[in-house]
C-alpha cells in the first residue's frame, strides 16, 4: 500500500460531522512527522471524490489555505457547515468538540 493509499484509508473513516488535523492522520496512517504528505495527498483528491478530503484541518482548527486550490477553501467550509460544525468568528473550529478520536479499523489499516 502506498503512503497516498495508507492516507486515503484513514481519511475515509472519518466520521460525518468530525474532523482531524494533518498530523492526526500522519499518525494514524504510520507516517508520524508527515503532516505535509497528507495535505500533498489530498490536494490531489477531486472535491467530488469519495474521500472525504473536507474533513482534514490544520492543528489550529482552521482550514488551511491555499491559493492554488482554486476556491476549494470555500468548498471545504461550506462542507463542513452542512455537516454541523460550527466555525467561530476567527474562522476555528472548536477540536475539543469535533475532533474525531482517530480509533480505526485495524482490518483497513494494515492492508
Amino acid at each position: 500500500m502506498s503512503s497516498y493509499d495508507a492516507i486515503y484509508a484513514i481519511v475515509q473513516q472519518i466520521p460525518y460531522g468530525q474532523v482531524a488535523t494533518y498530523g492526526q492522520i500522519a499518525e494514524l496512517a504510520n507516517l508520524p512527522g508527515r503532516a505535509r504528505l497528507v495535505g500533498y495527498a489530498l490536494f490531489r483528491v477531486a472535491p467530488e471524490a469519495d474521500i472525504p478530503w473536507h474533513r482534514v484541518i490544520n492543528a489550529k482548527g482552521e482550514i488551511s489555505e491555499s491559493p492554488v486550490r482554486y476556491g476549494s477553501d470555500y468548498l471545504q467550509r461550506s462542507l463542513l457547515e452542512a455537516e454541523g460544525i460550527q466555525f467561530n468568528a476567527q474562522g476555528r473550529i472548536n477540536l475539543r468538540i469535533y475532533r474525531w478520536q482517530g480509533v480505526i479499523d485495524a482490518a483497513q489499516n494494515s492492508q
